[in-house]
C-alpha cells in the first residue's frame, strides 16, 4: 500500500503543520549542527539511548531477498514498506548524502547543515546536481514532495517530529542518529535501496584499508588528540564520535580524557593543556572569530604540548574528518592519516 499523500487537501493540511514545527527553536544536536525541534537531547549528549544507538540500529533493515519488492524496512520509526526499488532519492544529512552516492545514486534532493549551503567537496564529482530541501534545522516540505522522490533518508535525531508528514510523501527511514552509528546506518540504507552487497564490499574495503594502515605505522603508535573549535564550545572529540570510530579501527591510542564513550569532553582556553598528545588535529565549525581558537593558541600552555613544539599540530579538513559521516569521508581520513602518520 502506498504511503505517498492520498490528496492535495490532505498534503495542504501536512505541510502547514509541519512549516509551523521546521520553524521552531531547535538545540545542538552534539555535532556543531542542529535539528529540528523534539526530544532527541539524550540521544545526542549522553543518556539512556546514545550508548546503545549503534548496537539497536545494526538491528534494524530489512529480511527481503536481494531483488524482491515490495521490501520491509525496520527502522527507528517504525516499519516502512518500498514498493519497488526506490529511483529518486531524497536526503536529509551528509552522512545520507555521502551513503547514497557511494552506492551508485544520484540523490534528487538534499538538506545540507546550516553552516554550508554547498555539496561537500568530496562528493561534488559523484552527487550529481540534487536540489536544495531546505537545511537540516528548517527543511522544506514543500520542495521536498515537489521531487516526487519514491525513497526519503535521514535520522530520528535531526527530523522526529517532521516523520508523520514525511512519510506521507514518500516511504521514509530514519536511522537513530548520525555520528559514530554510521557504518550500521550505511546498510541501513543500502537495504532501502535493494544495495546491501555493495555496501558490505565497501565497508570491507574500509574496513581492510584501515588495518593496513595501522601495520604500516607500526607498533609503536603515537597518541592522537581531535581537537575542535567551535562558536559553543572547544572539544575534544571521544570514542562515540565519527572519527572516534576511524582512530579506534587504525588501533591509534588516546589521552586518556578522550578515551570515554561519549561524542567529545568540553574545555576552555584556559584548559588547553588538556589536548597534550603526540599529535593533534584540530578542525574549525564555522567562522574561526566566533570561536575561541585564537585565545587558546595564544595561551602559554599551548606552546608547551608535545605535538606543537614537535610540529605536529595540524588543521584537518573539517568536512570530512568532523562533518563527514560515511565511507567516502572515512576513505579520505584514512588517506590523510597515513599521510600525516605511515613514514617509509
Amino acid at each position: 500500500m502506498s504511503l505517498r499523500v492520498r490528496g492535495a487537501a490532505a498534503l495542504a493540511l501536512a505541510l502547514a503543520g509541519a512549516l509551523s514545527l521546521a520553524a521552531c527553536g531547535s538545540s545542538d544536536d552534539g555535532d556543531g549542527a542542529k535539528r529540528n525541534g523534539g526530544s532527541g537531547k539524550s540521544v545526542a549528549q549522553g543518556g539512556k539511548d546514545f550508548g546503545s544507538a549503534a548496537e539497536q540500529t545494526a538491528k534494524m533493515g530489512t529480511d527481503a531477498k536481494p531483488g524482491a519488492f515490495p521490501r520491509t524496512i525496520t527502522h527507528a520509526m517504525g516499519r516502512t514498506e518500498i514498493e519497488s526499488k526506490p529511483k529518486r532519492v531524497v536526503v536529509l544529512d551528509v552522512g545520507e548524502l555521502d551513503n547514497v552516492v557511494s552506492l551508485g545514486l544520484k540523490p534528487v534532493g538534499y538538506a545540507p547543515s546550516e553552516g554550508d549551503q554547498a555539496i561537500p567537496d568530496y562528493l561534488k564529482k559523484d552527487a550529481g546536481n540534487p536540489k536544495n530541501v531546505g537545511t537540516i534545522n528548517n527543511l522544506n516540505l514543500e520542495a521536498i514532495n515537489a521531487l516526487h522522490p519514491d525513497l526519503i533518508l535521514g535520522s530520528k535525531l535531526r527530523a522526529e517530529p517532521l516523520y508523520d508528514e514525511l512519510k506521507q510523501i514518500a516511504p521514509t527511514v530514519f536511522a537513530i542518529r548520525p555520528g559514530f552509528t554510521w557504518k550500521e546506518n550505511y546498510l541501513l540504507n543500502a537495504a532501502a535501496l535493494d544495495r546491501t552487497a555493495d555496501a558490505k564490499r565497501a565497508l570491507g574495503a574500509y574496513e581492510r584499508k584501515a588495518k593496513k594502515l595501522g601495520e604500516d605505522i607500526g607498533p609503536d603508535k603515537p597518541t592522537i588528540t581531535m581537537l575542535r573549535f567551535m562558536p559553543q564550545a572547544t572539544r575534544l572529540y571521544a570514542k562515540a564520535s565519527f572519527i572516534g570510530t576511524i582512530l579506534q579501527d587504525v588501533g591509534l591510542p588516546r589521552p586518556k580524557n578522550q578515551q570515554i564513550n561519549d561524542l567529545a569532553a568540553e574545555i576552555g582556553p584556559e584548559r588547553i593543556d588538556d589536548a597534550d598528545a603526540d599529535w593533534i588535529f584540530t578542525g574549525v565549525y564555522g567562522d574561526p572569530k566566533a570561536t575561541k581558537r585564537d585565545q587558546a593558541q595564544s595561551n602559554p600552555l599551548w606552546k608547551k604540548l608535545k605535538a606543537v613544539k614537535d610540529g605536529q599540530a595540524k588543521n584537518v579538513d573539517e568536512e570530512t574528518w568532523y562533518l563527514g559521516l560515511g565511507v567516502t569521508a572515512a576513505d579520505r581520513v584514512l588517506d590523510d592519516l597515513r599521510g600525516y602518520l605511515a613514514h617509509g
